[in-house]
C-alpha cells in the first residue's frame, strides 16, 4: 500500500482550510481572489451612503421644521400703534393648534410680563382659530412684544413674535431666542429619527409582504429574515427616540430634557405622543407576526395548512400594518385641514402602497444578491404587486397633492410645491427604470443546471466523498488524546456534509449569477433601489414642510392685513353747510404720510368765496369701523386764518378709516360731515 500524505485537517472554528476549500460554515475560501466588498455588501454600502448623502443635504437646507399652522392675523396688528391699552391680545391661526401655559406672552419694554399669565383663552368660532390673553390693567405707553409658541395640529412646533405700541413707539429690552423652536441639534436628530422610522416601516411591511405574497419559500431564507427583523428593530428604535425627544423638540431644545418625566407625561397627553405610544404597542403585535412568519409558517409543509396560515397571516399582518400607518395619518398632515375624514384613510393606503413597492423592491434586491434559488415566478408576482402599488400611489398622490397644494401658484411658488415636483420627477424616473426591470423579468427563466455543470457537481461530490473516506481512515491514527476513531469519524462526516451542501449552493448560485437575464435584472433593481432611497428622503422632508395651500393662505392674509391701501399723503375735500349766515364752505384735509403710526394732520377751511375762513370751533375724529376702533379724537391747533394743524396723530393700523369733521360757524350753527378713505 502506498503511503498517502495526510490532508490538512479541517478547522474546528469554521475558518477556511489552507487548501482553499469551503470551511465547515459553508463559506467559499477568500483565496479565489473575490473581493469581500463585492456583491450584496457593495450594494448595501452604496444604498446606505446614498441615503446618508441625500438626507444630509436635505437636512442641511431644511433648517427647523416649517410652520404648518400659520399666524394669519392679530389684534393689535404687528407694528400697530393704539391710543389706549387694549384689554387683551388675540392671535388668529390658519389651522388648529395646541396651547398651554406661557404659549402666548406679552412683554413690556423692560421685558416684564404684561399679561395675566394664565393659559390662553380659546376664542375660536367655526373655522376661525383664535386664542387670546388678557393684559394687566394700567399699562404705560411704549412698545410691547408678543411672543407665542404652540404645536400645530399636524404635530410640528411653531413659534413667532411681533410688536405693537401703546401711545407711541419706544425702545425695548426684550431679547427673543434667535433659534426657532424645533431647530438646533435636537431638531436635527429628531428629523433623522423621522427618516429612519419611515425606512424601518418600509423594510418591515414591504419585506413581510414580499415573503408572504410573492415568495413563500423566502420565509426559510436567512437574508430575508434578517431584512424584516432589522426593519422592525429600526422602526422600534426610531419610535422610542422620537418619543423621548418629543419634549425637548417642542420645548427647550436641550437633550437633557429627554428624560424629564413631567415633560414625558405632558407628551403622552398630546396627539403625537399618543400616536407614538400606539405605534410601539402595534410593533409588539408585529413582533409576534414575525415570529409566526419565520417560525411556524416557514416549517409548515402541508399545503392546506399552509394556505390557511397564509390567509391568517395576511389578515393579521394587514391589520397591524394599517394600524402602524395610521399612527402617521392621525398625527400629521392628513389629520388637519380640509376633508380630514377622507384624507386619513387615503394617507394610510398611500403609506401601505409605498411600503409594498419600495420595501418589496429592497427585498427583491436582497433575494437576487443573497439567495441562489429565487425563481422567476416570485419575480413576476412582485412585478404585479408593484404595478398595483403604483396605481394606488397615483390615485392617492393626486388627491393628496390637490389637498395640500390647491393651486398652480402654490405648486411652483412654495417649498412644498417644489419638493412635490421633485418627488413626481423621481417617481417618473423610478417607473422608467422599472420598465427595464419588467423587460428583464419577462425574459427570466428557471433553466435547469446544464449537463456540464451537473457532471462537474457529481465529480466534485464524488471527490469530496473520497476525501471523507480517506479522512476517516487517517483520523484513526490522528485522533487527539482522549479521542477514539469512533468519536472523530461522525464529526468529520458532519463537517464534510456541510461542505458538500455549501459547495452545491455555491455552484448553483454561481451558475445563476452567470445568467445574463438575472444579472441584468439585478442591475436594474439596484438602480431602482438607489432612486427609491432618494425618493424616501424627499418624501420624508415633504411631511415636515408647510403645505403649499396653508402657506399661500397665510401669505394672502398677511398681505391683506399689512399692505398699504394708499401711497403717499391723503388729501380730502369736504363741502359743508351749517345752515346759517356765511355757513357754507369747504374743508380740505391733508394726512401725511398717510400710513399707520404717527402722522401730521392739516385742516384748511375756505369760505364760499374761496378765501380762508375762520370758525369758532373745529373737531376731527377717526374711526375704523371694521375693527371697532374709535372714534379717535384729534384736536388741531390754529396756525393761521383758516388753517389748523395737529402733529403726532397716531393711526393704529391700515384700513378703511372714516374721517368725521365737525364745523361750528356760530353759537347755534353746526354740522358734522364725514368721508371714508383708505389709509395704509
Amino acid at each position: 500500500m502506498t503511503a498517502t500524505a495526510p490532508r490538512p485537517r479541517p478547522s474546528r472554528t469554521g475558518q477556511p482550510s489552507r487548501t482553499g476549500r469551503p470551511s465547515p460554515a459553508g463559506r467559499p475560501s477568500p483565496i479565489r481572489g473575490r473581493s469581500p466588498i463585492r456583491g450584496p455588501f457593495a450594494a448595501v454600502a452604496l444604498l446606505a451612503a446614498l441615503f446618508s448623502l441625500v438626507s444630509g443635504l436635505l437636512l442641511a437646507g431644511a433648517g427647523p421644521a416649517a410652520a404648518h399652522a400659520a399666524l394669519t392675523g392679530s389684534d393689535p396688528q404687528d407694528g400697530a400703534v393704539v391710543a389706549t391699552a387694549p384689554k387683551e391680545v388675540t392671535l388668529t391661526f390658519s389651522e388648529a393648534i395646541a396651547v398651554g401655559d406661557g404659549s402666548i406672552r406679552v412683554l413690556d419694554p423692560s421685558s416684564k410680563r404684561a399679561d395675566t399669565g394664565v393659559e390662553p383663552k380659546d376664542l375660536s368660532d367655526g373655522s376661525t382659530v383664535r386664542y387670546g390673553v388678557e393684559l394687566l390693567p394700567g399699562l404705560p405707553d411704549g412698545t410691547y412684544t408678543v411672543a407665542w409658541q404652540a404645536i400645530s395640529a399636524d404635530s410640528h412646533p411653531i413659534s413667532g413674535a411681533f410688536t405693537f405700541s401703546i401711545g407711541a413707539p419706544s425702545e425695548t429690552t426684550v431679547a427673543l431666542p434667535s433659534e426657532e423652536v424645533g431647530g438646533g441639534a435636537v431638531g436635527t436628530v429628531y428629523g433623522i429619527a423621522r427618516y429612519i422610522a419611515y425606512a424601518g416601516f418600509i423594510l418591515l411591511v414591504g419585506g413581510a409582504a414580499f415573503v408572504l405574497g410573492c415568495w413563500p419559500r423566502g420565509a426559510t431564507a436567512r437574508p430575508m429574515q434578517r431584512l424584516v427583523v432589522r426593519g422592525w428593530i429600526t422602526l422600534t428604535a426610531a419610535t422610542l427616540a422620537m418619543l423621548l425627544l418629543r419634549n425637548p423638540y417642542t420645548g427647550s431644545g436641550k437633550f437633557a430634557d429627554a428624560f424629564d418625566l413631567d415633560g414625558l407625561q405632558a407628551v403622552l397627553d398630546t396627539k403625537p405622543g399618543a400616536a407614538l405610544v400606539s405605534r410601539l404597542l402595534l410593533l409588539g403585535a408585529a413582533a409576534l407576526f414575525i415570529a409566526v412568519l419565520f417560525g411556524t409558517y416557514a416549517r409548515r409543509e402541508d399545503a392546506v395548512e399552509k394556505r390557511d396560515l397564509t390567509f391568517g397571516l395576511a389578515v393579521g399582518g394587514g391589520v397591524v400594518a394599517a394600524g402602524i400607518a395610521a399612527t402617521w395619518a392621525m398625527s400629521e398632515h392628513a389629520s388637519t385641514g380640509i376633508q380630514a375624514g377622507i384624507a386619513m384613510p387615503v394617507d394610510v393606503l398611500h403609506l401601505l402602497a409605498v411600503a409594498a413597492w419600495l420595501g418589496g423592491l429592497v427585498s427583491l434586491l436582497v433575494a437576487l444578491y443573497r439567495t441562489p434559488d429565487i425563481g422567476s415566478e416570485a419575480v413576476r408576482r412582485f412585478s404585479r404587486v408593484a404595478f398595483g402599488s403604483v396605481l394606488v400611489l397615483a390615485a392617492t398622490g393626486i388627491y393628496q397633492s390637490w389637498r395640500q397644494v390647491g393651486s398652480w401658484s402654490a405648486l411652483t411658488g412654495t417649498r412644498y410645491g417644489q419638493l412635490l415636483i421633485v418627488k413626481v420627477a423621481l417617481i417618473a424616473l423610478l417607473l422608467a427604470v422599472a420598465w427595464f426591470s419588467r423587460r428583464w423579468t419577462v425574459r427570466l427563466t428557471d433553466a435547469p443546471v446544464s449537463v456540464g455543470a451537473s457532471v462537474a457537481s457529481e465529480a466534485s461530490a464524488s471527490s469530496v466523498t473520497s476525501q471523507a473516506s480517506g479522512a476517516s481512515v487517517a483520523s484513526e491514527g490522528a485522533a487527539e488524546p482522549g479521542e477514539t476513531a469512533d468519536d472523530v469519524a461522525p464529526e468529520r462526516a458532519a463537517q464534510l456534509a456541510r461542505q458538500r451542501a455549501a459547495l452545491t449552493a455555491t455552484k448553483k448560485k454561481r451558475i445563476r449569477d452567470a445568467d445574463a437575464e438575472r444579472s441584468g435584472l439585478r442591475r436594474s433593481v439596484l438602480a431602482e433601489a438607489a432612486i427609491a432611497v432618494v425618493l424616501l428622503a424627499v418624501t420624508t422632508l415633504l411631511t415636515s414642510t408647510e403645505p403649499g395651500r396653508t402657506e399661500e393662505e397665510a401669505k394672502g392674509a398677511s398681505a391683506a392685513a399689512t399692505a398699504p391701501a394708499a401711497s403717499g399723503p391723503v388729501n380730502l375735500n369736504m363741502p359743508f353747510d351749517t345752515g346759517g349766515q356765511n355757513g357754507k364752505g369747504t374743508v380740505r384735509i391733508d394726512i401725511d404720510p398717510g400710513r399707520s403710526g404717527a402722522n401730521e394732520l392739516h385742516v384748511w377751511i375756505d369760505g364760499s368765496d374761496g378765501k380762508p375762513m375762520d370758525v369758532p370751533e373745529l373737531k376731527v375724529a377717526l374711526t375704523l369701523e371694521a375693527q371697532e376702533i374709535g372714534p379717535l379724537p384729534v384736536a388741531p391747533d390754529r396756525l393761521a386764518e383758516g388753517h389748523w394743524s395737529a402733529s403726532n396723530v397716531q393711526i393704529p393700523m391700515a384700513g378703511e378709516w372714516k374721517v368725521d369733521v365737525t364745523v361750528r360757524t356760530s353759537d347755534i350753527d353746526q354740522v358734522t360731515i364725514d368721508k371714508t378713505v383708505k389709509i395704509g
